[in-house]
């Protein structure tokens, strides 16, 4: 018997399994997709994520870090926001005394680097990878569980992980209810590859119709990022190349210079979180057990902190794995925080996404204040980095 059973090897999922595989623990990974091996000279992905400073950190402790290949790493020291350049709040790194808020890097990397980390442990003949996706889970609360796969065989686990996503499995057959919604916009994002040279510095211009933002990544590529209604994303995604060209130009700030478009991608933007983190034997991580406003770059990293907390419940000792060690360790903190992050993501959508006067003039003076206010800036920026 296992005893664990990770279901899902993305980001999260990986992360997760090797942190445990270096606990001792016997685990079981599903990974029905594998991704794609890395060739130096592939072209960009179109999931990229800004990684925290906490988040590399994570990543560093496990051994995963140092095999996510350097070419591909893009580091940053400053992001501002604005609203048509009225008011401008910088948050930059020296006020931490750091060089770095954190990194921009394609979501296959980290993955990748997480499965190869995985490879390379001594306690390697405590995992097995198994590439069905599971069709049912038969939990008993006594004996640990069942993880049935689609090719029928079975896995025998005292706990099973749903590190499967929004639209989580695990999450589904233990039957925890969600709560959410739709937010009334999409986002668009665009691969683009600048002829000049991008600084370390990563920006979001507020409009009405949703923000605009420019993420650096390796080399001379970077990402727009374009928040607006369904019907203006889906029309966005329809163009050409040369008139989305023409429409980044009217429409974003000019500040990338010329730019050549490499690729593009549509995602729709919700809000989801899970009852109960922990229910029978299942235990939900990252997107399984919460998804979020985007407008901070947060999700994936509130998902590495719920990474971290597990595995910090998990450390051994006397205390035996049960449902409470894992809803006092684990659920009851992480479910309070990654609500309060959700709740004030949503405050700062609501604050911003209207054309209301006075909420304008409210918001104007909120970063005209906070762009004056270090120690403010401070404890934003100590947060999202997970310091």
């Amino acid at each position: 018997m296992y005893d664990f059973c990770v279901n899902g090897a993305g980001m999260i999922g990986a992360t997760l399994a090797l942190g445990l595989l270096r606990q001792g623990y016997k685990v079981a990974l599903i990974d029905p997709a594998p991704p794609k091996p890395f060739e130096p000279d592939q072209p960009p992905d179109l999931r990229v994520s800004a990684i925290s400073a906490g988040s590399a950190a994570l990543l560093q402790s496990l051994g995963a870090w140092e095999l996510i290949p350097d070419s591909r790493l893009r580091p940053y020291s400053k992001l501002s926001v604005w609203e048509k350049k009225q008011a401008t709040t910088d948050f930059d790194a020296h006020l931490l005394g750091k060089s770095i808020l954190g990194y921009f890097c394609e979501n296959r990397l980290i993955q990748l680097a997480c499965l190869n980390a995985i490879e390379l442990q001594q306690h390697t003949a405590n995992l097995t990878r198994y590439t069905q996706a599971p069709q049912a889970i038969q939990w008993n609360q006594v004996h640990g569980c069942t993880v049935v796969l689609q090719n029928q065989r079975t896995i025998e686990a005292r706990w099973v992980i749903g590190a499967d996503g929004a639209t989580s499995f695990v999450r589904q057959q233990a039957a925890i209810g969600t709560q959410g919604w739709q937010y009334g916009q999409q986002a668009l994002g665009v691969i683009v590859e600048t002829t000049q040279a991008q600084p370390d510095w990563t920006w979001q211009e507020f409009h009405p119709s949703g923000p605009r933002a420019f993420l650096p990544m390796y080399k001379n590529f970077g990402s727009f990022v374009w928040y607006d209604s369904p019907a203006r994303i889906r029309q966005l995604k329809a163009m050409n190349n040369t008139q989305l060209t023409q429409a980044i130009e009217e429409s974003f700030a000019n500040i990338t210079g010329k730019f050549k478009i490499q690729g593009k991608a549509a995602f729709p933007l919700s809000r989801m979180h899970a009852k109960q983190y922990v229910k029978n034997q299942a235990i939900l991580v990252g997107d399984a057990a919460h998804t979020i406003n985007p407008l901070a770059g947060q999700g994936v990293n509130i998902g590495f902190k719920d990474v971290q907390a597990l595995l910090k419940t998990t450390e051994p000792g006397s205390t035996t794995l049960d449902i409470q060690r894992f809803k006092q360790g684990y659920e009851h903190r992480r479910r309070r925080d990654n609500l309060a992050m959700m709740s004030a993501m949503d405050a700062f959508y609501l604050l911003f996404s209207n054309d209301v006067s006075a909420v304008k003039w409210l918001r104007t003076g909120m970063l005209k204040m906070a762009q004056q206010t270090d120690f403010a800036k401070r404890q934003i920026l100590q947060y999202a980095m997970g310091m």
